[in-house]
């Protein structure tokens, strides 16, 4: 029997690596693992599509976007979008509600606000918060499900889809993954990272390692983990502001943003979001760092399927989990 074992064993499966690539403003990956290395080749070229085809359409950097479209003409008439950017509007509305704001889109003048401090080397005023803020808010974005369009219905407002879109672009991509035949694959755009079926070099699980935050670390995050998360046929994404941050004199100020203060949050270090969308636990992750981490753990043990691993603001890091979260970590 030990021989015959020997003889059965299974044969590794090509997979084709793409390494780190620039795209939506930070590195993107794709992994995918079929019966041949010519299938593999053709599933990350078609997630890369896909990826690319998201950066076109919901990127605020682009002038030829239609979220650049949609900032520039929106308070004046309804403005005509495709079916994925109103798929991702629709979707943040959603995570608006559910979390009382705390994922918000229209957040745009805010993080312009503070883009523009950074460079003046100033914390803005509460006269400049207050304004910004007043061209926030969920309410005021309205979508018509029949015509495909987008209003917003002050003056000013403007749509911010970091935190939702890089989720979408990474489950598009695993869809065309799987049409192109592969057997197992994986996503990354900048630490927000799908998977799916057999992982590469007869693995069980795909393996993912989270930051810590409390060590140096960088772009790559090749530094030595917190965790190690076993993850198979899931997402997961990770916000925090120990990679991110907005710095004024010398000072670190979060890019999370809460739209009721106008000021970054600073609760959390890092929250992790484990569900099985990507597009999910993208607007999530944002939502539990600005609720923090009572309510933020409040509200995810009551999503099905979908967990929480929180590490609170230094100096005395601790770690916080949902009931559930402990299967995944190795």
């Amino acid at each position: 029997m030990l021989v015959l074992a020997f003889f059965f064993r299974p044969v590794p499966r090509p997979h084709v690596d793409t390494g780190y690539r620039m795209l939506m403003g930070t590195f993107a990956r794709a992994v995918a693992v079929a019966d041949d290395s010519n299938t593999a080749r053709t599933a990350v070229a078609a997630a890369f599509m896909e990826l690319y085809e998201v950066d076109k359409l919901m990127s605020d950097y682009r002038t030829d976007s239609e979220i650049t479209a949609v900032n520039h003409s929106a308070s004046e008439s309804p403005v005509r979008v495709s079916e994925s950017t109103f798929h991702v509007l629709t979707t943040a509305l959603y995570f608006s509600r559910l979390t009382d704001g705390a994922f918000d889109v229209t957040v745009g003048p805010l993080v312009d606000l503070w883009r523009q401090a950074a460079e003046a080397n100033s914390v803005p005023s509460d006269a400049e918060l207050q304004q910004a803020r007043s061209k926030v808010g969920y309410d005021k974005l309205m979508l018509d499900a029949n015509e495909m369009t987008v209003r917003f219905a002050d003056d000013g407002m403007r749509l911010d889809l970091g935190g939702i879109a890089k989720g979408y672009a990474i489950d598009k991509a695993i869809e065309a993954m799987k049409k192109s035949g592969a057997l197992g694959g994986m996503v990354d755009i900048g630490g927000d990272i799908r998977c799916f079926g057999t992982p590469p070099e007869q693995k069980t699980n795909w393996l993912i390692g989270l930051q810590d935050p409390n060590k140096p670390h960088d772009w790559l995050g090749t530094t030595k983990p917190a965790l190690v998360l076993r993850l198979t046929d899931a997402a997961i994404a990770t916000s925090g502001d120990y990679r991110r941050f907005v710095l004024i004199d010398s000072q670190e100020y979060s890019h999370i943003l809460d739209t009721k203060t106008g000021r970054g949050s600073r609760a959390l270090s890092s929250v992790t979001i484990i569900c099985k969308k990507a597009i999910d636990a993208d607007a999530l992750a944002t939502a539990v760092s600005v609720l923090g981490p009572q309510k933020g753990l409040d509200l995810i043990e009551k999503i099905p399927e979908t967990e929480a691993i929180l590490i609170s603001a230094g100096p005395q890091f601790s770690l916080n989990k949902t009931t559930g979260a402990g299967v995944y970590i190795k």
